[in-house]
């Protein structure tokens, strides 16, 4: 099969379109394609041979975007079987086969029928097959092969990353790299120059320029400077084609700004500044601004501002305001135009930020001068002091002068100045002052030991222009007088021991005085030198404002005396000296050997055992814990018994029993058993307590005539039928024994049950003759028998 291909569009291509098929015809168009044959040679056998392929392919090439109005010829496929008569049948199948491509199915001629883009797909793969027309089997086996799609110039290059925005510092060195652009050719890059890109620069000259191969942006002047100019806009083209007329072309925009260096030193519009100032301005207010102007921008234009010399740095001050950059002036001390009218200051702005390669433009700072011209205000009257102290005693009458404030007005006018004091609190009310003077006084009298200090306000105004108003601060001392006589110090709570010795120190005191120390910071003890010496206690004066209380003999008894009174006399060192007389308390009572007390009244009995308050309440509470425990015991036990019988219906004898121990000689509750022991006794018959009879019994006729001679055998006999008849008892047996003592002795009964209803004439005073062992035991006996009696 021969293989023809025809594509031809522009002169360039005729060349090669015309080397292609001769090349085509010479190798690839001419091959045979031989079926498979058999060799019959003489004497042997039959031989198979492998066939030869007759498919030989190189690659199809059809243009790109043909616009043509007949089908794009491709190629033509041939087969060594075709004899020309049509028998051979051309198939074509593949990517493309059928639409974009077809094929004469006779001729084996190839036709494009669309315009095809190579950006879009580069090739395309097919398979052709030769086939017998009439049994439709291959002729050949199936081959594939390639159209390639021929690329022109029909895609101009791009810059995807623009336009561009980029910055370069200023005064840079000229060939400084700025920027490198890229623009991208779809075109096929090993086909022709349809993708070979130049670089070139529209706009911009000539302060920039691009290199043409790799399209690197760079600066082309020395020292360019931002505050000259700032911004650039560079246009910048890419043509294909390697810039050969006809290349198709691309531009795009870089954005160029100069940053900025510090290059400018700073400087003063003017070398000479005039300032006003108030001499009424405020120490630390802010009273003028100035400010030197530098070219840079940023960091490169921050500055400080100092004042470098000049009368009138020790009274002004600047700052730097980081924001606007102005130096503000302020007041460190405050004006006075009647002592100076102006100030000289020398004031100057450097740079904070430099760059050492640009010193050589320096110096990167600038001084000025500022004159300060001191304006007059009528000011209010001045003070001769920031403040006052004066004194006065206590007890001073009304009116007494306390001291003197002065003020003077400071202008030159020298005017007048009135005095006055606001009475805005208190203290105030307490003086007054003399409008013309300025002397305070008195207006009420002071008591150092209620209030020691007063603070009061005193103003000063001018006569001629009462607004204008000074004040100052004025503390007034109240000074001591000896008013106050000493006193004890406390209450004191003296005790002395019933065993003290003569001489023994009993208490210590010490006195307290409300004056102040100067007037009484050494007090005297003594007694009272009025009253006779007293034979009991005596004091003696340590000489360091304190005083000891002495016994003078040997024993105390409670008994005989339980409380004595000592009157002592105290003293202050004052003048003139005072005194008062304080009566102490000494009470008597019985110490351990020890000197502990123990007991000192009978209050304080349980205090000595060292109980605390807390024990105490303990203890009580468990003794009424207790006494609660008994009462309900003996409440119980003197209820009303439940009967033994639970049901009335029923009838049956039941065997009841319990565990009830009968109280003895002192069980009375359920019988009286004093008839047993003495018939005679018997005043009356009593029923039993423990059921409440409906029934009354037998009357026993002649009861109380008969008692005195009636026999034992017979009452219990009587008893007897008394518990049969008695229909109120429980049915069931009760065994009931009785024992008779006999008659009453003339000794009297030795038993205890009836001790307590009769009084002993026994007399136990005698115990506290016994001595001081007994004494307990006699309170006890005498407290047993004063009940008695009550």
């Amino acid at each position: 099969m021969r293989i023809t291909s025809t594509s031809c569009i522009c002169p360039v291509l005729v060349c090669l379109c015309f080397m292609q098929r001769c090349y085509g015809a010479a190798h690839h168009g001419s091959i045979k394609v031989t079926r498979n044959q058999t060799k019959h040679i003489e004497g042997e056998t039959e031989v198979h041979h492998r066939p030869k392929r007759g498919w030989v392919w190189n690659q199809f090439f059809v243009l790109e975007e043909h616009m043509g109005p007949d089908p794009q010829y491709v190629g033509k496929l041939h087969s060594n079987s075709d004899k020309g008569d049509g028998s051979v049948k051309y198939i074509l199948t593949g990517e493309g086969a059928g639409t974009i491509f077809i094929i004469d199915d006779t001729t084996g001629d190839i036709h494009s029928t669309k315009s095809l883009d190579r950006e879009q797909k580069t090739h395309y793969v097919l398979h052709a097959q030769a086939i017998d027309r009439r049994t439709n089997k291959p002729l050949e086996p199936e081959s594939e092969f390639i159209i390639k799609v021929q690329d022109i110039n029909d895609n101009a290059p791009k810059f995807t990353d623009g336009p561009y925005i980029v910055t370069v510092p200023e005064m840079s060195e000229m060939g400084t790299s700025v920027l490198q652009v890229t623009a991208t050719d779809a075109d096929d890059p090993t086909y022709g120059n349809s993708a070979r890109v130049v670089y070139s620069i529209l706009q911009g000259q000539p302060y920039f320029s691009v290199d043409p191969k790799t399209g690197v942006i760079r600066t082309a002047l020395h020292n360019m400077d931002r505050e000259a100019r700032e911004h650039y806009s560079v246009v910048i083209q890419a043509k294909d084609m390697a810039g050969q007329v006809g290349g198709l072309s691309g531009s795009t925009t870089v954005n160029i700004t100069l940053t900025d260096v510090n290059d400018n030193p700073p400087r003063f519009p003017q070398k000479h500044y005039q300032l006003y100032v108030p001499e009424s301005a405020q120490v630390g207010s802010a009273v003028g601004k100035i400010k030197a102007n530098d070219a840079d921008t940023g960091s490169n234009a921050d500055m400080k501002y100092t004042i470098i010399n000049g009368d009138g740095s020790g009274v002004f001050s600047i700052s730097t305001d980081k924001e606007t950059r102005e130096g503000i002036l302020s007041l460190k001390k405050p004006l006075n135009y009647e002592k100076k009218k102006s100030y000289t200051l020398n004031i100057e702005g450097a740079n904070t930020h430099l760059d050492f390669r640009f010193s050589h433009l320096g110096p990167f700072k600038d001084v000025t001068m500022l004159k300060i011209i001191v304006g007059d205000v009528d000011e209010p009257p001045l003070f001769t002091m920031p403040s006052y102290v004066m004194e006065v005693y206590e007890n001073a009458k009304i009116g007494t002068a306390v001291g003197t404030v002065t003020a003077q007005d400071p202008d030159t006018a020298n005017s007048l100045v009135r005095y006055f004091i606001d009475h805005n609190t208190e203290e105030d009310k307490y003086f007054t002052i003399d409008a013309s003077t300025g002397t305070i006084k008195t207006a009420k009298i002071f008591d150092r030991e209620e209030t020691p200090w007063y603070n009061i306000t005193v103003a000063a105004s001018e006569i001629d222009n009462p607004g204008l108003v000074s004040h100052v601060p004025v503390g007034v001392r109240i000074l001591d007088v000896n008013d106050n006589p000493p006193e004890l110090a406390r209450e004191y709570d003296v005790v002395v021991c019933e065993n003290a010795k003569p001489g023994q120190v009993i208490q210590t005191i010490t006195a307290a005085d409300k004056d102040y120390s100067a007037n009484g910071a050494r007090f005297h003890f003594s007694l009272d030198e009025g009253l006779s010496l007293n034979p009991n206690f005596t004091l003696r004066d340590n000489e360091d404002n304190t005083a000891s209380i002495l016994t003078r003999r040997r024993r105390y008894s409670r008994t005989t005396q339980d409380i004595y009174y000592l009157p002592v006399l105290i003293s202050d060192g004052g003048v003139p000296p005072l005194s008062s007389s304080s009566t102490l308390t000494i009470r008597v009572c019985a110490c351990e050997r020890d000197g502990r007390v123990r007991t000192c009244h009978s209050e304080a009995f349980l205090s000595s055992a060292g109980l605390s308050t807390g024990a105490l309440i303990a203890i009580l509470l468990c003794v009424v814990i207790l006494l609660a425990i008994v009462v309900l015991f003996i409440t119980l036990r003197r209820s009303k018994k439940e009967p033994l019988i639970i049901s009335e219906e029923d009838v049956r004898e039941n065997v009841v029993t319990y565990d009830d121990e009968g109280g003895g000689e002192e069980d009375t509750e359920a019988f009286d058993i004093t008839a047993l022991r003495n018939p005679s006794a018997a005043e009356e018959l009593k029923y039993r307590r423990d059921v409440r009879p409906e029934v009354k019994p037998v009357p026993r006729h002649h009861a109380s005539s008969s008692l005195d001679s009636i026999d034992v055998q017979e009452f219990i006999k009587q008893r007897l039928a008394e518990a049969d008849l008695d229909p109120s008892v429980p049915p069931y047996d009760s065994l009931q024994t009785y024992a008779y003592e006999g008659h009453r002795s003339e000794a009297g009964s030795i038993s205890s049950l009836d001790s307590a209803t009769t009084h002993s004439d026994q007399d136990y005073n005698y115990l506290g003759d016994w001595g001081p062992e007994f004494r307990k035991l006699a309170e006890l006996y005498g407290e047993i028998e004063s009940e008695r009696t009550t």
